[in-house]
């Protein structure tokens, strides 16, 4: 039998892939918005309460549906940072209690030395890029879930790091957070990294990582511009 020839690699620009699933996105969620619609009228017409609590469930996962397709577009499309003068510490509060209500499985170490320094991030922004650290942590991170965080001034920036335990690490960390799409699972597309670095570049700042074979942790590492003092 003969062979077939390897399919040819074909290099689609990422624009051109943003703009074909925020197309796809506006067309499945006009069908979803028409499902909705419709388990709406099937709830009035319900008699018994077998029947409603189904019509329910059915809007549930429609719901569910779109939530999941917005998620992923949003992660895709450019960011717009709007920043504003914001304290490093109250930020980093911000971030633990948002962990703290997302009820998060990890175990975090805190070491905190920002002291009263400020920057200008974008508030809504800039906690999506760094719980994305924890949340890839906790996704990746296998059994262990003791993980240590720690933010401090450096060279006049705001550095931000997450150091986890990886006993076992066949990624690498050349262009990370530069390869969306490579590591799909369910209900995960790989994007979340990416989204992360175009968020923290947005501001200013630099997002990168390092695995170290001797400890078997991989250390993330946010670094953002502090602001510029006020004159008197």
């Amino acid at each position: 039998m003969a062979e077939h020839p390897p399919a040819a690699q074909i290099d689609v620009d990422w624009h051109d892939v943003v703009r074909f699933m925020r197309q796809l996105s506006h067309h499945l969620r006009h069908h979803l918005n028409a499902a909705e619609l419709q388990a709406a009228y099937l709830n009035e017409l319900a008699e018994s309460a077998e029947m409603k609590e189904e019509v329910k469930r059915l809007r549930e996962m429609i719901a569910e549906v779109t939530k999941a397709l917005q998620s992923v577009t949003t992660k895709m499309v450019p960011v717009t940072a709007m920043p504003i003068p914001y304290r490093c510490a109250d930020l980093l509060e911000d971030i633990q209690q948002k962990l703290k209500s997302l009820g998060t499985t990890l175990e975090v170490d805190w070491d905190i030395e920002v002291g009263e320094s400020m920057f200008e991030v974008d508030p809504q922004l800039l906690p999506e890029a760094i719980l994305e650290l924890f949340g890839n942590a906790e996704l990746h991170g296998g059994g262990d879930k003791k993980i240590k965080a720690a933010a401090k001034i450096e060279n006049g920036e705001f550095e931000f790091t997450l150091r986890e335990p990886q006993k076992q690490f066949n990624s690498t960390t050349d262009n990370w957070g530069r390869v969306p799409l490579r590591q799909v699972g369910r209900g995960h597309y790989g994007l979340g990294l990416n989204r992360a670095r175009m968020i923290v570049e947005a501001h200013g700042g630099r997002f990168n990582a390092e695995y170290d074979s001797g400890a078997l942790n991989l250390l993330s590492r946010i670094v953002l511009p502090l602001a510029k003092p006020t004159s008197a």
